[in-house]
């Protein structure tokens, strides 16, 4: 696993989760913990022995430290964020552990991270030694001054060399600034060799081909030739990209889930065995875990079904963790 050393850039926020059936509600606390996908993938990853280390902006305070030091108890080396600006990024799960079709609120305009701007850091220094980049949909989505810096980032690690990863996460309520997916993402994604989601995300941000009439009762192999046709597309479209993977997440109440996973390269589609529980803990950050396990399975360079299995099972796992972070277990 040595051969890789990997950087993660994103927004670490605080996720405040209520505890009761209200966020308000009398006598429920509030449990915080630290968030935010970028910083999901390297939690695990780290626990997994990967060298790997995390960038954000977060100001100068003790909940920042606080928030820091639970990244490097981990093994994370927290040492190339950025500590200036005046709030950190918070978001708000409304429900207990995201296990009802929980809302959740963003409270992340102004914070430290979405007012970095383009010019402000030195890419080609910092990308210095590493060998992959992690970036997520999350941080374009936020403002445009973000997306400019996200393609900085990306420009200096394809003159470096680096693999580099992302996940198309879609947030609906993020996109607010006037631009859609598809005005953002295109410019940016020609940079990855690595591309996560699933077929709707890739349809949001690529306009690649999914169908109306997918649903909940779609069987999972009419799901696998439909992911089989989108990564196609999505190959098309991006020549640097080598490997594609998609999540397939189904919950029928709140402590059900059901996931597979399929993985795509130029030359082979496989899919993952179906994983189902209704033991659920906390649904928050399965998916990151689900990257990291396809980014340890990469760089451990392990062939196309035991990609998407590790991937799978990586995901699948978190579900039984409270907090975003995963615990370890793969």
């Amino acid at each position: 696993m040595s051969k890789h050393h990997i950087l993660s850039f994103g927004e670490l926020m605080l996720r405040l989760s209520s505890t009761g059936a209200s966020f308000l509600e009398k006598d429920s606390p509030v449990v915080v913990f630290p968030a935010g996908s970028e910083a999901n993938v390297v939690a695990s990853l780290a626990q997994w022995g990967v060298p790997c280390s995390y960038m954000s902006r977060m100001p100068d305070n003790e909940l920042t430290a606080q928030a820091l030091s639970v990244l490097k108890g981990l093994g994370v080396d927290v040492s190339p964020t950025i500590v200036e600006g005046d709030r950190l990024g918070l978001y708000f799960l409304l429900s207990a552990n995201g296990l009802t079709k929980g809302e959740v609120i963003y409270d992340r305009k102004y914070s430290a991270f979405s007012k970095l701007q383009p010019g402000a850091v030195d890419w080609d220094r910092i990308l210095d030694g590493y060998t992959w980049f992690h970036w997520s949909a999350l941080t374009p989505a936020l403002n445009e001054s973000l997306a400019a810096v996200c393609k900085e980032a990306l420009e200096a690690a394809r003159r470096k060399g680096m693999v580099v990863s992302v996940d198309l996460n879609y947030r609906n309520k993020l996109w607010n600034y006037g631009k859609q997916p598809i005005e953002v993402m295109p410019d940016l994604l020609p940079y990855c060799d690595v591309v996560m989601g699933n077929i709707w995300a890739a349809n949001k941000m690529l306009g690649t081909t999914v169908l109306e009439t997918l649903g909940r009762d779609t069987p999972p192999d009419m799901y696998f030739e439909q992911a089989k046709e989108s990564a196609r597309e999505v190959f098309e479209r991006l020549p640097q990209c080598k490997h594609v993977a998609y999540t397939f997440r189904f919950m029928d109440s709140a402590t059900h889930n059901l996931l597979y996973g399929t993985y795509h390269t130029r030359s082979g589609d496989f899919m993952s065995a179906i994983q189902e529980t209704n033991e659920v803990v906390d649904r928050i950050g399965s998916g990151d875990a689900f990257m990291a396990g396809l980014i340890y399975a990469l760089a451990s360079e392990k062939d196309g079904q035991d990609v998407v299995e590790t991937a799978t099972a990586a995901g699948f796992k978190k579900l039984f963790v409270k907090g975003d972070f995963g615990n370890g277990d793969l």
